[in-house]
């Protein structure tokens, strides 16, 4: 998918890839063996499937950045590469020139997966016009409300929400989560492999249309 001239690629699970200038990957989980190199890589916790080390393994280069939690530093300290890590937490903004980000809270407020004060993030990368929310592995929290400022005529607003139910939300409380902060589009993750299947991301999409929010299920690269 192109928008703004930007490439978004989802690449299963909770991994995506975010391609201008620049190329990006949050959370990347089973990559392909000929994975291009990682510019920047995003991480949300420490959790095997988000911080995966033989993943990293297949995408970093010297100079690649790595922005995560803290809990994922003896995991991307064990590379001999020279990399660049920057260990963040939530309500942390970084500015890197054309491309800003801003770590949001994410956590479970009902099940004990990811508790609150863990410190674990999601994403919001800010490249030009194009606004672009990872939610990491996260239920609807109270923090959300904070992104119904990026709905603005001019800007291009995705949200990336799990959807698999059991660790984060399910569809129904993901499609929720689309309603309150009102994207330009939302895309479902955190489906089709460890939890969540086809049909929870249908449903995500079709309650989103219920609600007035244009949702597509991206195709696995």
């Amino acid at each position: 998918m192109r928008i703004n001239g930007i490439e978004l690629k989802w690449l299963g699970h909770a991994g995506f890839l975010i391609k201008n200038s620049k190329t990006i990957y949050i959370d990347p989980y089973n990559l392909k063996e000929n994975s291009e190199p990682a510019d920047m890589i995003l991480i949300t916790h420490s959790h095997y499937d988000h911080c995966s080390y033989p993943d990293l393994g297949k995408i970093i280069k010297e100079g690649t950045r790595i922005i995560a939690s803290a809990d994922c530093q003896s995991t991307i300290t064990k590379f001999t590469v020279p990399l660049k890590i920057e260990l963040i937490e939530p309500n942390q903004e970084l500015d890197l020139g054309e491309i800003k980000i801003y770590a949001l809270p994410s956590y479970n407020l009902d099940k004990h997966f990811h508790p609150k004060d863990e410190d674990w993030m999601g994403y919001v990368i800010k490249i030009g016009d194009t606004v672009i929310y990872h939610a990491g592995d996260s239920d609807l929290i109270p923090e959300m409300q904070k992104l119904t400022g990026y709905k603005k005529p001019e800007k291009e607003f995705i949200a990336l929400l799990p959807i698999g139910g059991r660790f984060t939300m399910s569809a129904e409380e993901a499609a929720n989560a689309a309603a309150l902060i009102k994207p330009t589009l939302a895309i479902p993750m955190h489906w089709g492999s460890i939890v969540g299947s086809e049909d929870d991301a249908k449903e995500f999409v079709e309650l989103c249309k219920e609600a007035g929010i244009h949702a597509e299920i991206l195709e696995k690269d």
